[in-house]
């Protein structure tokens, strides 16, 4: 096993003949059992996203690159009060926008990072613009780690202004192999019978029930079958997340102090790709990892030749604390909402 350390780093971040790529692939259980029911995510039209292989095996979309993504930006967000403090959060500036009334929210909670429609609808919309600018134009990536570097790690595109198309360093999917998709049915039955208490007619009753589109039907007054549903999907093979750190992707970064920022970079990378699992991804579908499963952290270097690392989570995080100090940290902004920057935007042509 390959040790992580300060040299393997530098090969990783800023080496022209270092790895490739860092690797994980982790088979996954439902917290039920082997076997059991898991529910992926639906997708309008589709329902369901599985594909069938040319050997007849069914393949599942469990958690998609860009789900996967913004599961593990927040790990970056300072603890809500009364949890404990997080130890990651003062490793990016924590950039948050208020609006409404004493509302507020991270821009590691907007899905599309420094090119979200949020951003250009706040007070940062020309700074965010500028930097989209300074990387397309010049080829220099250190304004935006600067000012949103999760941006960076796991990618943006301002396809709606600049058309800066920032890559992902980071990137992981959830996949089931050899699935089966089940059906189920459901049937509501009111409490009481509302037509007897005259809020309604018999007739009215006979008419509305059995009719998920009917106004009783909608407002819960009557009884409505639910049938032939998406039921879930019965998993016979492995649950599999595979994890990617793009190493060429990360030596591409140029700009200002390039050496200093990839290391800053693949530590927040590092962090975000090594931090346990949350495994609860929707209702129905609570994952963990399969304890008889050997899981490896792999560099895969230029010519094919795999190695396995030894990344401990400890030892990833003192390297980011480390590159974050010698890159320096941009400093933490509240900004705020703009009504009118937002109905400008919104009459903009794509």
């Amino acid at each position: 096993m390959t040790a992580f350390d300060d040299a393997f780093a530098e090969s990783c971040a800023n080496d022209p003949a270092g790895p490739v790529a860092l690797i994980l692939r982790q088979n996954l259980l439902p917290v039920e059992g082997r076997g059991s029911v898991i529910f992926p995510p639906t997708y309008a039209d589709i329902g369901y996203n599985i594909d069938t292989l040319s050997d007849g095996t069914k393949v599942a979309t469990v958690d998609s690159v860009g789900a996967q993504a913004n599961r593990m930006e927040p790990l970056f967000m300072v603890a809500s009060p009364g949890e404990p403090e997080n130890r990651l959060a003062g490793l990016v500036p924590q950039v948050t926008i208020t609006y409404g009334n004493d509302k507020s929210i991270s821009i590691l909670e907007a899905g599309h990072r420094l090119g979200d429609a949020l951003i250009r609808s706040s007070e940062l919309a020309e700074e965010a613009r500028r930097a989209f600018s300074t990387f397309l134009d010049a080829d220099d990536a250190s304004v935006i780690a600067r000012l949103a570097p999760t941006s960076l790690v796991f990618g943006a595109w301002d396809s709606r202004d600049t058309q800066a198309k920032l890559p992902r360093v980071v990137q992981a999917t959830v996949r089931a192999w050899d699935v089966d998709q089940l059906r189920r049915s459901a049937q509501y039955n009111p409490p009481i019978n509302y037509a007897e208490l005259d809020v309604f007619s018999e007739e009215e009753k006979t008419k509305q029930e059995g009719n998920a589109k009917s106004l009783l039907a909608q407002r819960g007054f009557v009884h409505v079958p639910a049938s032939e549903a998406l039921g879930g999907v019965v998993v016979h093979g492995e649950i599999r997340r595979e994890v990617t750190v793009n190493l060429v992707a990360l030596r591409r970064l140029r700009g200002e102090g390039r050496p200093v920022m990839r290391r800053y970079v693949l530590g927040l990378a590092l962090v975000a790709a090594t931090a346990p699992l949350d495994g609860y991804l929707r209702q129905g579908c609570l994952l963990a990892p399969d304890p008889d499963d050997a899981t490896a952290w792999t560099a895969v270097g230029r010519d094919g030749t795999r190695a396995v690392i030894g990344l401990e989570e400890d030892a990833v995080f003192t390297f980011a604390q480390r590159a974050a100090e010698a890159f320096g940290v941009g400093p933490d902004r509240t900004v705020a909402f703009d009504r009118k920057r937002a109905q400008d935007d919104a009459k903009k042509k794509a």
